[in-house]
């Protein structure tokens, strides 16, 4: 891969992706993805060469470095999170394709839909803990992100959003559902049994080194 036409049309080629140039000049031409509207792709040309800025995870970062004189840190942006690749010619094109799919990859991660896919792990007949959810979405610490999210639920049909409990196995507040009781209502029709606002979690809780 030497070109910017094959670069911009790989990296058009991932889901829900758009070109742009935001700043008015047709050197720097952009692929970034819809909705967040967050850039995974830079592309210009420089010194001769076409040049591709991608996002990098900080374990691989050095790694690309190390493995091409043409991966270079980031030109014009934050050296410790993005990459520059020179198309000279001297990097494979899997290569290439490999850290263009990287930068994509991060760039649609978020917190909020590393929490939704957790929920949706969650078994009928089976609760979680906001805790075990957060471990689930990789990281234990951000119990609070995932209250935050459940009550933002874009989809409850398709993310079961009730079947979250807090660490005591206390249901929501009725706000939370869409009225008094309707997480309890919800349960029970999965087969799960409340007493007194609460569930058994070691009847019914989730065994995580399973999911």
């Amino acid at each position: 891969m030497t070109t910017r036409e094959e670069a911009l049309n790989f990296g058009l080629s991932f889901p829900d992706t758009y070109k742009s140039a935001p700043f008015h000049d047709e050197n720097w031409q952009l692929v970034r993805v819809k909705g967040s509207k967050k850039a995974f792709l830079w592309t210009y040309e420089r010194n001769g060469y076409i040049n591709l800025n991608v996002k990098v995870n900080s374990e691989w970062r050095d790694f690309w470095r190390d493995a091409f004189e043409s991966v270079i840190p980031g030109w014009h942006q934050n050296k410790e999170n993005w990459n520059t690749i020179i198309l000279d010619g001297s990097i494979p094109d899997e290569d290439v394709k490999r850290m263009i799919t990287e930068s994509y990859e991060i760039v649609i991660d978020s917190p909020t839909k590393r929490i939704y896919e957790a929920v949706k792990k969650i078994p009928k007949g089976k609760v979680a803990t906001y805790g075990q959810v957060a471990k689930m979405a990789g990281n234990p610490k951000m119990s609070r992100a995932v209250g935050n999210a459940l009550h933002k639920n874009p989809n409850p049909e398709e993310i079961p959003c009730f079947r979250v409990v807090n660490s005591k196995g206390e249901l929501s507040g009725a706000f939370a559902f869409g009225g008094e009781n309707e997480q309890q209502r919800r349960l029970e029709a999965d087969g799960i049994e409340v007493k007194n606002g609460k569930v058994d979690l070691s009847k019914y809780g989730i065994d995580t080194k399973i999911i």
